[in-house]
């Protein structure tokens, strides 16, 4: 029997998983090895490892974890599930069945992208959405912000993309735009270009990218931002019966709890904003929060005993 099981390997679940384990916990960690950044060369923000590569940070924080004792297997999840006796049964892809106390899901989310010629091609390298994560590396160059379904996030791109660069078009594709959003574009310094886009492609020799329309225009930018749609992977806490909120997201406490009792979430499984430095912080809030009921059980089974 574990104390914790963590399901997802990214930034929410080592950083559980490394307290745990230096709260001399068992605890083991469950990854499909399918990081959401795993496309990008570079993650920007966070402290002491900013411009690493979203590989290295997974690399070095799992040899963290497991220099304290924690245990990491390379697996998918099927199902948790609560045992007659009170503990979660996690079953893995392959068949086995991990015992656990208690539950933390780190699962990530999956960005939807636009069904568009090219983006899926090119996300994670000049097909972007973060600002935060890729615009100083943009600075002062030509910069796209084609719309999608996503229509509040991309309109705040639009916006926020002039920050780094003074050369942004914005391709509202199929988003209309109200006289006042367009008013405020135009105000900030965002030319609008009008009409649908056909496709996003890389133009030779130069290696900038080509953002071609459905009437044959065609504009050289050398990176460009769209919103996603952005779809948590949450089943195995709604199969437990976890629920959502007005987001339509699962709701959890301060510290991650979610309502069923022993289970836990964070990161971006249940919020699309959060970068690796917010969604480590989530994760180590849960692990306290996890630690702290585990501590509970023991003293009272410790109480039983005498």
């Amino acid at each position: 029997m574990r104390d914790a099981v963590i399901v997802g390997g990214g930034a929410a679940g080592l950083s559980a998983a490394l307290l745990l384990a230096r709260a001399r916990r068992k605890v083991t960690l469950i990854d499909e090895g399918r990081q959401r950044n795993a496309p990008s060369a570079h993650s920007h923000g966070l402290l002491t490892r900013d411009g690493f590569s979203p590989a290295d940070i997974v690399n070095v924080g799992a040899t963290d974890v497991v220099r304290y004792g924690g245990e990491i297997m390379y697996a998918g999840v099927d199902s948790i599930s609560r045992a007659p006796d009170d503990a979660f049964e996690v079953e893995l892809n392959d068949g086995r069945v991990i015992r656990a106390r208690a539950v933390l899901v780190a699962t990530g989310l999956t960005d939807v992208l636009p069904e568009l010629q090219g983006v899926a091609e090119r996300w994670g390298i000049d097909v972007i959405h973060c600002p935060y994560c890729h615009g100083f590396e943009l600075s002062d160059q030509p910069i796209a912000v084609v719309g999608g379904e996503n229509r509040p996030f991309t309109l705040h791109q639009a916006s926020l993309i002039r920050l780094w660069s003074d050369d942004v078009i914005f391709f509202p594709n199929a988003i209309e735009l109200t006289p006042d959003e367009a008013a405020n574009l135009n105000a900030w310094g965002v030319k609008v270009e009008l009409g649908k886009v056909s496709q996003i492609a890389p133009c030779a020799p130069d290696g900038v990218l080509a953002v071609t329309m459905e009437d044959g225009r065609s504009f050289s930018r050398q990176a460009v931002f769209i919103g996603p749609k952005f779809v948590p992977n949450d089943k195995l806490l709604r199969v437990l019966g976890c629920t959502s909120g007005a987001t339509d997201w699962v709701e959890v406490d301060s510290e991650g709890r979610t309502i069923i009792d022993g289970v836990w979430a964070a990161g971006n499984v249940i919020s699309s904003s959060a970068q690796i430095v917010n969604a480590a912080s989530q994760g180590a809030t849960a692990a306290i929060s996890i630690n702290h009921y585990l501590l509970a059980r023991d003293i009272q089974a410790a109480k039983v005993a005498c």
